[in-house]
């Protein structure tokens, strides 16, 4: 991951929500399931390689080559919210 510091305030922050919800609540089934998905959350928000999966899919399987990573470099980061911008409901 690029960027440890992003997840270590992500986790700090999810922990400071697991106290709320807990003190909260008073209950640890709740503090639970807030754990899970919180680690799922920062999971597939934070630790993805967008480099690896922004490529087309059939190649996921492979590594990613010399030429990917040159191609990768030269593209703009903000493919992957304009595609997501325009999923039906958003934009």
């Amino acid at each position: 991951m690029a960027n440890d510091a992003a997840l270590r305030t992500s986790l700090v922050w999810l922990a400071v929500v697991m106290v709320v919800v807990g003190i909260w609540t008073l209950s640890f089934k709740k503090v639970i399931v807030t754990y899970v998905l919180g680690v799922l959350g920062i999971a597939g928000v934070l630790l993805p390689d967008r480099d690896y999966f922004d490529r087309d899919y059939s190649r996921w399987f492979s590594l990613v080559s010399e030429q990917d990573k040159l191609a990768l470099a030269q593209r703009s980061g903000f493919r992957w919210w304009l595609f997501i911008s325009e999923v039906k409901g958003f934009g």
